[in-house]
């Protein structure tokens, strides 16, 4: 799956009750993550800080919708262990786990190879995080080994990057940039506009090699 191809329509049983996914994301963002199995200490984690986080993605307008290679029960199940870990959790589990015990999906979405899919130990590589656009594009993707936990506040990040540049398409976010920190001028916009875009300032800085690309600003 490659950035910029358009995720296909699925339907999919989920914990909140079957979803058609054009249908059930509507004009919103939507991260989509995948794990290998559930009751697994990991995925308890970042199931459990990710829900922490839901009003983050909601004002963001993000719909979250996890993935897991086991049996609607089992998930219901694993939910209120998740819970139980997570008692921060305000309410209800407030997002969706699609069951997909024969890793269908995992293979449609490009998660899992075909070869490979009822090989327990590389079906344990179905770690994938999507980050989709409202016109059902991926935008963004990070695949992560069973070892490491996501980080919750980088994904939350990079959809404001995501959406920043989307508004702003003459700019850039740099290395560990934040909400409020500077951000980069794209190149092909010349001195003149940027100047009209950026009337609060644009920092310019002049480079060894001669060649003068880098310039930022806060005025965004």
């Amino acid at each position: 799956m490659r950035l910029g191809a358009i995720i296909p329509d699925f339907s999919a049983k989920t914990t909140h009750g079957p979803i058609q996914f054009y249908d059930w994301l509507g004009d919103s963002w939507c991260v989509l993550f995948s794990h290998p199995a559930d009751f697994t200490p990991v995925c308890t984690t970042e199931l459990g800080r990710i829900a922490v986080h839901q009003q983050e993605f909601k004002k963001r307008n993000v719909k979250l919708l996890a993935h897991s290679c086991d049996k609607l029960q089992s998930h219901t199940d694993w939910v209120n262990d998740i819970k139980s870990y997570c008692p921060d959790i305000p309410g209800d589990f407030p997002y969706p786990i699609i069951g997909d015990d024969t890793r269908e999906l995992a293979i449609r979405l490009d998660m899992l190879d075909e070869e490979n899919q009822n090989n327990p130990d590389t079906a344990m590589t179905v770690r994938s995080l999507y980050i989709i656009s409202p016109d059902k594009k991926l935008r963004l993707a990070m695949l992560y080994p069973t070892s490491t936990g996501r980080n919750v506040d980088e994904i939350v990040r990079c959809i404001d990057s995501l959406q920043l540049c989307d508004r702003l398409k003459v700019v850039a976010t740099p290395a560990n940039w934040t909400p409020g920190t500077k951000v980069m001028i794209l190149p092909s916009v010349t001195d003149e506009d940027a100047n009209k875009l950026f009337p609060k300032g644009v920092d310019k800085v002049t480079m060894p090699s001669g060649h003068n690309y880098v310039r930022t600003t806060t005025d965004y």
